[in-house]
């Protein structure tokens, strides 16, 4: 079945949608979801997690290369740095995935590749990224959370 967001052909709108996804599959798992005013913080979503506020970019992809899909991680070609956000949550339209990317696990590529279509049972594989991922299944869908050294709490998010 086609995922519906392919159907979206403005990348702006396309976009919102993602973040409307991430902001719903949230609030279902229990998080408290605020959204900035406006378009100028460098975040989209804030979720209230352990009693702190987690700053989260949303991003999503249609672009397909080789077996993995291509997703930037930048704002008018500045990559995301740890004082911007706290997370990436980038959607692979395609294949309805989901990854949630601690930023500093990206160090500060402007891009990375997202590889869902694997075997199951293989460790899917954020290409770039030094930390190795861990696969969280929630509810049916699929989520990829790449954890930091100091192992912040990710996987219900």
């Amino acid at each position: 079945m086609k995922s519906p967001g392919m159907s979206i052909r403005h990348a702006k709108a396309r976009g919102e949608w993602a973040e409307l996804r991430f902001m719903t599959r949230a609030t279902e798992l229990g998080y408290r979801v605020a959204k900035p005013w406006g378009d100028c913080a460098p975040y989209d979503v804030i979720i209230a997690h352990r009693a702190r506020f987690l700053r989260v970019q949303v991003k999503c992809t249609i672009f397909h290369r080789g077996n993995s899909y291509k997703c930037h991680l930048d704002s008018n070609g500045v990559p995301y740095s740890p004082r911007d956000l706290d997370f990436i949550a980038a959607l692979v339209i395609p294949t309805d995935t989901w990854y949630i990317l601690p930023i500093r696990a990206t160090n500060g590529q402007p891009d990375i590749l997202l590889t869902p279509k694997q075997p199951p049972g293989q460790i899917r594989e954020v290409q770039g990224s030094r930390a190795p991922p861990e696969t969280v299944k929630r509810n049916g869908s699929n989520w990829f959370v790449i954890p930091t050294r100091e192992r912040i709490e990710t996987g219900e998010i």
